[in-house]
Parts: C-alpha cells; structure tokens; sequence
C-alpha cells in the first residue's frame, strides 16, 4: 500500500502547470490566429509584429476585411526561416 501526502500549496502548483499545459495544448490545435494571438506567440509588441512582418509581402496573412489573422503553422515556418536568415546575417534587426 502506498500512501502520499501533498500540501494545499504544493497540489495548487502542480494543478496550474497541468491546466497551463493544456491549454498550450488546445492553442497549438488552433489553426488561425489572430494579431494578438501573433504578438503573444512571438513575444513582440504590435508594433513590432507589423513593421516586421505584417506589411512584409512575403508573410502568410490573410485579411478579411479588417482584420488580420495568420495560418499558425505557416507562421512558424516562415519564422523559423527569417531567424536562421537573421542570424546569418549578424543576428541584429534595425526597427
């Protein structure tokens, strides 16, 4: 017979980081995101994310009317590219 002991504190944590990785989870199932979801996966501000990118011809956007949204998977392989591309080329990015 086993017998296991965990405090209130110790079982909330390890509860929170459970639910926190499902919801990574369900968001990795997502399959359009929009600019806010965009601005959190690649940790920049929108400001950031639209001179960099969004006005950028050659990143998988789609416009429907005003608003903007991303195909998550094109996303990462277009991002996955411009890194190797920036570190090539010095790794430093003028904004």
């Amino acid at each position: 017979m086993f017998n296991v002991s965990l405090d209130q504190d110790t079982a909330k944590a390890i509860y929170l980081e459970e639910v926190r990785k499902r919801i990574e989870e369900i968001e990795q199932q997502t399959l359009l995101i929009d600019i806010k979801e965009l601005c959190k996966m690649l940790s920049l501000s929108r400001p950031t994310v639209e001179k960099l990118f969004i006005y950028n011809p050659d990143f998988p956007t789609l416009r429907i009317g005003k608003k903007y949204l991303f195909n998550r998977n094109q996303v990462v392989d277009y991002i996955n590219r411009w890194s190797i591309n920036v570190k090539k080329n010095g790794g430093n990015i003028e904004i």
